[in-house]
């Protein structure tokens, strides 16, 4: 109908990066179940495993789609200690992965090699359902999984499976099918799993920064001028 599009790019990368540190952090030191015991009454006596979780110095994380966020993700985690960085995508980055020393390596071993497994990869019919029971029983019993892609690319059956049965450790999710999550749904039963409403680039400076591009994009296509971001259909 020749109705033009306008969209706004590379504004989110640092938001969305500093959110899945967070949501990795927050899953695998199980922080949101530790400020409820302190809410509920269950912090008494010290206990020497008691909230224990997993930490990041000498692992291994992998990361699944390493884009502009999969990097800057990577590039926030490596002061954490991090050993080893493994990546997988639709093909090696050599020159990017450089900068972490990453490995590129095919889907199953990343998911039998990683401690930490951060999802940020686009949708696409090769990546939609790709963490399923297959890829979740190859992991390790102590990774945490983390996705702040889309929830599509997630097989969510079988992620609660695999954190109810303890075949991983934990997940942190800031996406999900369907969007909102309904408040039964089987996931949010888990304490193992910290789920975010989408939130990944809910940062002031970002979400002005995309409604001026908004902006500007608009009033470039009103004057019939070329947006300074525009989705050639």
């Amino acid at each position: 109908r020749g109705i033009r599009v306008g969209y706004t790019p590379d504004v989110l990368t640092d938001a969305t990066a500093e959110l899945s540190v967070a949501l990795l952090l927050s899953a695998c030191r199980r922080l949101p179940e530790a400020a409820e015991q302190v809410r509920s009454g269950g912090w008494t006596t010290w206990k020497p495993l008691w909230m224990c979780g997993h930490g990041l110095s000498n692992s291994t994380v992998g990361i699944i789609g390493l884009g502009r966020i999969g990097q800057a993700v990577a590039r926030r985690l490596k002061p954490f200690g991090v050993k080893k960085f493994l990546y997988t995508g639709s093909g090696p980055k050599p020159e990017t992965a450089a900068e972490f020393g990453a490995e590129f390596v095919p889907l199953t071993k990343l998911a039998e090699e990683s401690d930490f497994v951060v999802v940020t990869c686009a949708l696409t019919p090769a990546t939609q359902g790709m963490c399923n029971k297959d890829f979740f029983s190859r992991m390790k019993k102590t990774s945490v999984f983390v996705n702040t892609s889309r929830g599509a690319v997630v097989n969510q059956e079988d992620l609660y499976d695999a954190l109810a049965q303890g075949q991983i450790a934990a997940a942190g999710l800031d996406v999900t099918t369907p969007e909102p999550l309904p408040t039964d749904h089987p996931l949010l039963s888990l304490k193992n799993c910290v789920i975010l409403p989408h939130i990944g680039s809910a940062t002031y400076a970002t979400r002005n920064t995309m409604a001026v591009l908004a902006v500007n994009n608009l009033l470039a296509g009103l004057r019939g001028e070329p947006m300074p971001h525009e989705l050639k259909l």
